[in-house]
């Protein structure tokens, strides 16, 4: 089942809060407060540098990113994402249709490499989809994320060079 990508708009907010909130409420894959209000999610969603995009079919949005520069200056080459799945759509390959949009769009922009700074471990099917997109964990920071039910777990560094294998970016 495909997806459309293309970015958002202000009317696309209400269907990514509705995306964000449960995946925030958890506090299980964020370093973002469980209790964040939805203006101050959508300020941090919507946020400069990051360009806002949404996978939709039929015309409803089933998930959501964001890439853009992770540090400036001297690093500026290198790009940051974050991607979010609507629960009901999970395992129909929207987060697959996303990083792959995000990395050719990241490639497009000018950008050599695009880095994840923090995957929390236990994370298992975003850690699975990164490594099938072409990311290699390049770092782990042990203990460095407190989960709600598990207790400190790692974080881990990702990282995926965007001039090498252009082609698997779809």
């Amino acid at each position: 089942m495909t997806v459309e990508l293309r970015p958002a708009t202000a009317d696309d907010q209400g269907a990514i809060w509705a995306i964000l909130e449960p995946v925030y409420r958890a506090g299980e894959t964020y370093c973002i407060d469980r209790d964040i209000s939805r203006e101050d999610a959508l300020a941090d969603w919507f946020a400069s540098p990051f360009t806002v995009f949404v996978a939709e079919r039929d015309g409803v949005v089933l998930g959501t990113s964001h890439v853009g520069r992770n540090r400036p200056g001297g690093a500026s080459h290198v790009a940051n994402a974050s991607f979010a799945t609507a629960t009901a759509a999970r395992g129909q390959g929207v987060a697959a249709a996303l990083v792959a949009h995000a990395k050719d769009w990241a490639r497009g922009q000018g950008f050599r490499a695009m880095q994840f700074n923090f995957v929390v471990a236990s994370n298992d099917d975003a850690v699975h989809s990164w490594k099938k997109a072409g990311f290699d964990v390049v770092g782990r920071l042990p203990g460095a994320f407190l989960h709600p039910s598990l207790g400190y777990v790692d974080a881990l560094v990702m990282y995926h060079d965007l001039t090498e294998g252009a082609a698997d970016a779809a």
